[in-house]
């Protein structure tokens, strides 16, 4: 966050901007405890940018060397012209979506109304209909954790495990951020338990604070996310559907034969129990509770032949619906993933 706020800053100065401006007025730097630890950050984040291809210039007034300002070269930095297809928009949209914490959502709505004052229509909504995302806000620790994941540096911060209620301060050394099943989730290594956990951000209270030096440890080049939260070994299968025809394309496109290969759309009234007049396909899934989220989004338009499992849950969740409220087992959900540091004690 630290990053995009630099950049923000240095696109839309006038001139340029001292070291001394940015500390004082950009986000993410008034935290430096120190002159000194200023320095290092800013050169970080400096080197950070230009290897991502940012052309932050460094303008020498040719007095002091606290004069010396930097900017970013707006003809080397600035996008061509946009000219989306109205699914790419589509998708964009959809992701708009996803990202509805407080800290982005006003940057994002000016974005997409930009874009749709660019020729974007209404069309590029047909393209991810019944895709709706559901995620939950991101939250106060999500910025800190980033920052600390970027500097590789260790973090502190208090934990509310939901097993036991138990508020314990934990030092966590951050390797990753994921979202699954409507939740966020920070991968690392704890080092009073000395060994990977996953720990979720709405039981985070408090403020999430960097601890010792950046660059403090190294990454792993393989991080099984699906064991860190419980995926693995979940119970997951292969769903029966009966979808009305010419909808819901997202489920048709991962439809297998029974045979677990490729397959296509059954027609009409295949097997019993289906309603007449769809399609009836079958779809793999790894998790009850994502399937049934994806599911429900599509309303009457779909309809779950089996497994029981995941038909109750679709059902709970259209239920919710009706009646404008939250899914039953949306408040336990996955509070007992096996993989989480709330379960594994």
């Amino acid at each position: 966050m630290r990053l995009l706020n630099l950049v923000i800053a240095l696109v839309n100065t006038n001139v340029s901007m001292t070291k001394q401006q940015i500390r004082t007025s950009v986000a993410g730097y008034g935290d430096a405890p120190s002159p000194d630890a200023f320095e290092r950050m800013f050169e970080r984040d400096k080197d950070t940018l230009r290897d991502l291809g940012i052309p932050v210039l460094t303008v020498d007034a040719g007095g002091h060397s606290d004069d010396v300002g930097y900017r970013i070269d707006q003809d080397a930095y600035a996008l061509g012209a946009v000219d989306l297809t109205p699914a790419e928009f589509g998708v964009l949209s959809l992701a708009a979506q996803f990202w509805q914490d407080k800290t982005l959502r006003t940057d994002i709505s000016r974005a997409l109304t930009k874009l749709r004052a660019a020729g974007a229509g209404e069309v590029a909504n047909d393209a991810v209909a019944g895709l709706a995302p559901r995620v939950r806000a991101v939250g106060d620790a999500y910025g800190p954790l980033l920052d600390a994941i970027g500097a590789r540096r260790a973090v502190s911060f208090t934990y509310r495990a939901a097993s036991t209620g138990e508020v314990l301060a934990r030092q966590v050394e951050p390797w990753r951020i994921a979202a699954r099943r409507g939740g966020w989730y920070v991968l690392g290594y704890d080092r009073e338990r000395r060994a990977p956990r996953a720990f979720r951000l709405s039981r985070i209270e408090g403020r999430v604070r960097a601890v010792g030096r950046p660059g403090a440890f190294d990454v792993p080049a393989e991080i099984d996310v699906e064991s860190l939260l419980g995926a693995r070994g979940r119970h997951g299968g292969v769903a029966r559907l009966a979808i009305v025809p010419e909808r819901a394309g997202a489920l048709r496109a991962r439809a297998v034969s029974d045979d677990g290969g490729p397959g296509d759309s059954g027609s009409g009234e295949g097997g019993s129990g289906s309603p007449a007049g769809r399609d009836v396909v079958a779809v793999p899934f790894v998790d009850v509770h994502g399937a049934a989220d994806e599911i429900a989004g599509y309303a009457d338009a779909v309809v779950v032949l089996g497994p029981p499992e995941l038909r109750d849950a679709v059902v709970r969740r259209l239920r919710a619906a009706a009646r404008l409220d939250a899914p039953d087992d949306e408040v336990t959900e996955t509070t007992e993933a096996t993989g989480t540091e709330d379960d594994r004690g």
